[in-house]
């Protein structure tokens, strides 16, 4: 074929993909939205501080709705951890929310069918809380870097009592005791099509990107023909998966084209379970913060989750709902069947596209903001301070909800985009930030002069 046309077939294929998700991604980012108003940190945190199998089991439910991506559940579930829950409770949150989200169990529908969009947040689920259980039963003597949640909740509402400009964790403001039904709106709105979207727009675009590539420039029945058995086939998936960094919505087209390729339906499954909910970076940092027993558990109930049930769906279920011709009629393929209108599709696609570039706008607006950095520095009391590591808003809030808790701290604001943290208060210890960063995962990089 000339390189013209596969490049023209590239195109097709990633406008027919981005039109079938981009509806139901856009309703799943309002779902998310709306989660993120509707429950507060302190609930979630109530119901999992327990070291028991009712706190595991709370966790992985409360993580399947969750719209969290690989790099935005770490801070999140670690500050879980240092907020009092149990080792179990957040392995198994950090195990059962990257694999599902509101917005990908949507796309899932879209793009796979119903069965996949069901079976997704049941296996997340069953996963999160054998992890879970594992992490609890390894975990025999509470870790010391669990710390107090009185104190630090004390000190979460004293910061939001006393100046509500201030950030300092309860979400991506401060939440005053008074907040008006427009305010409650436009938090929804801003974090639903601005903070989460920016978060997983670059991995959404590559998971496009890649799943229009492999559509190109692999054979159909490439691994029917090639791999021939199923099981190898999810054993070379898995294999590749582990240490693969792909959020939850952006590995579905992915696992799409695979489908299409000739890999088996478990072999799919075992991409959507491992793709999300592993890769190197989460690995290094649970082993560091909670330990390689914990993470054995973690890693253990992953693996051996998306194998047995990847082998559950390819010897077990009916092989019809998973086929070629489903997952064409899903796509639009087949006359006759239900498609979502072309008006629909091709508004939703042009508006997630501006959506996304808004994004990357504001992202360069807040980088050639220039701050005063002479000034903060003078002041005795503030410092500016390098953190390497941090990826996304739900980094930075975790940042700011710790640092902020700390004794001495009266202001704890982070730049992403610079990766700076501002801090300012009354006899600051450095080392006691250091401590503190690198038992959130992320890299102390040292005072900025």
């Amino acid at each position: 074929m000339d390189i013209t046309l596969y490049i023209k077939q590239f195109f097709i294929d990633f406008i027919q993909i981005l039109n079938e998700m981009s509806p139901y991604l856009l309703l799943g980012f309002l779902f998310a939205g709306i989660l993120k108003v509707a429950i507060p940190q302190k609930f979630i945190d109530k119901y999992m501080g327990q070291r028991n199998s009712r706190s595991v089991l709370n966790a992985s439910l409360l993580g399947i709705p969750m719209p969290l991506c690989s790099c935005g559940v770490i801070p999140t579930g670690i500050s879980f951890y240092k907020s009092g829950a149990s080792k179990g409770s957040s392995v198994s949150f950090l195990i059962s929310t990257p694999q599902t989200g509101v917005d990908s169990i949507l796309v899932t529908y879209s793009l796979l069918g119903l069965p996949f969009a069901i079976i997704r947040p049941i296996i997340a689920l069953v996963t999160g809380y054998v992890g879970g259980m594992l992490a609890n039963r390894y975990d025999k003597k509470e870790n010391g870097l669990v710390q107090n949640r009185s104190i630090e909740e004390e000190s979460y509402d004293k910061d939001c009592s006393t100046d509500s400009n201030q950030n300092c964790g309860c979400g991506d403001s401060c939440e005053t005791k008074i907040e008006t039904k427009h305010s409650k709106i436009y938090s929804m709105f801003k974090y639903a099509f601005v903070d989460f979207l920016q978060d997983i727009s670059k991995w959404l675009v590559i998971g496009l990107l890649l799943a229009a590539l492999i559509s190109v420039a692999l054979p159909d029945d490439f691994f029917a023909n090639y791999v021939g058995n199923d099981i190898i086939g999810m054993l070379v998936i898995l294999i590749a998966s582990v240490p693969l960094y792909i959020c939850a919505t952006s590995s579905v087209p992915v696992a799409a084209v695979l489908l299409m390729k000739g890999v088996s339906p478990g072999a799919a499954l075992v991409f959507l379970m491992a793709g999300p909910a592993t890769n190197a970076a989460t690995i290094t940092v649970l082993n560091k913060v909670l330990g390689r027993k914990t993470t054995y558990a973690y890693l253990l109930s992953i693996i051996l989750g998306a194998f047995v049930f990847g082998l559950l769906i390819d010897y077990t279920l009916p092989r019809e709902w998973f086929t070629l011709k489903g997952l064409h009629s899903h796509m639009g393929a087949h006359e006759g069947h239900f498609s979502l209108p072309l008006w629909l599709q091709w508004g939703s696609s042009i508006s997630l596209t501006l959506l996304i570039i808004n994004g990357y706008i504001q992202k360069i607006i807040l980088k050639r903001k220039t701050t005063d950095d002479s000034t903060l520095v003078d002041e005795t009391n503030n410092y500016l301070i390098s953190v390497l590591g941090m990826s996304c808003n739900h980094c930075k809030n975790s940042v700011e909800k710790h640092i902020g808790a700390l004794k001495n701290i009266d202001l704890a604001e982070v730049n992403l985009e610079q990766k700076r943290l501002h801090i300012s208060g009354k006899g600051i210890d450095l080392a006691i930030i250091k401590k503190e960063l690198e038992s959130l995962g992320f890299e102390y990089g040292g005072e900025i002069k």
